[in-house]
């Protein structure tokens, strides 16, 4: 993209404060240098400016103002390629073939997401416990595919260089975060790598700083809410003490 367009272009980043896929958006964005505004919206109560230019009436959504037009993209994966395509500092690999394994291990972080989301909200005991044997399961193939890279010292997905997969599983791990100051569940067991990579992760400033101080509070009222089995656990710990957290750094 040439410096006069990278001048022009405003980027207004439409948020929700809990949404893993604007975060994913957030990281890529500060990890390319690239300003932008952030505006969170209430998903259960969506203004009509936002009902009018998100077709899914989903988060994220990217408006783009550029000599006097404005163009919004929606879905998270697309906004990310968008940023790819127009913005200085890439995140995917130049090799096709290995950006194409990166997009498909993108593409399993968001069933990653879908799994959490059954755990989070499974009714009874059982559920949470076939859901979390499931999640569990999905990241022995994450510490299998770590393993098998000959550069696996280092601590990102690819080696020495952070990419877009980075950015795709740091909000994954923000919830491994909220569940390990409700049990121990367990989930990450006897994966090293994982565990590495995860802590390498947390440790990050564009990770880190992809939600508001916050958020740990947020989502632990939105799990406890939930009515589910985490939820009766939370609410037993809650019983047992206040709940309390550490600002995010």
């Amino acid at each position: 993209m040439s410096g006069e367009s990278e001048m022009t272009d405003k980027l207004i980043l439409v948020s929700h404060p809990l949404c893993p896929y604007v975060q994913r958006a957030a990281i890529s964005l500060t990890e390319k240098g690239v300003p932008f505004e952030r505006v969170d919206i209430d998903l259960a109560d969506k203004p009509d400016w936002f009902k009018a230019i998100s077709p899914l009436g989903k988060v994220p959504l990217l408006r783009v103002q550029r000599n006097g037009d404005e163009t919004t993209i929606f879905e998270s994966a697309v906004i990310l390629e968008f940023l790819e395509e127009t913005q200085a500092n890439p995140l995917h690999p130049a090799d096709p073939y290995a950006r194409a394994r990166h997009r498909a291990w993108i593409e399993y972080g968001s069933a990653v997401l879908n799994a959490i989301g059954r755990l989070y909200s499974a009714p009874t005991e059982a559920g949470f416990l076939a859901e979390s044997r499931a999640l569990s399961g999905m990241f022995d193939r994450l510490e299998a595919e770590l393993a098998d890279d000959a550069l696996r010292s280092a601590p990102w997905f690819a080696g020495h260089r952070f990419s877009l997969v980075d950015a795709v599983y740091g909000p994954v791990f923000r919830y491994l975060d909220a569940f390990d100051r409700i049990g121990d569940f367990g989930i990450l067991d006897g994966k090293p790598h994982v565990q590495a990579w995860r802590k390498a992760l947390n440790d990050r400033p564009s990770i880190k700083h992809a939600v508001a101080p916050d958020y740990p509070q947020r989502l632990h009222a939105f799990l406890q809410a939930k009515g589910s089995f985490l939820s009766s656990l939370i609410r037993r710990n809650d019983q047992a003490g206040p709940f309390a957290l550490a600002r995010s750094a």
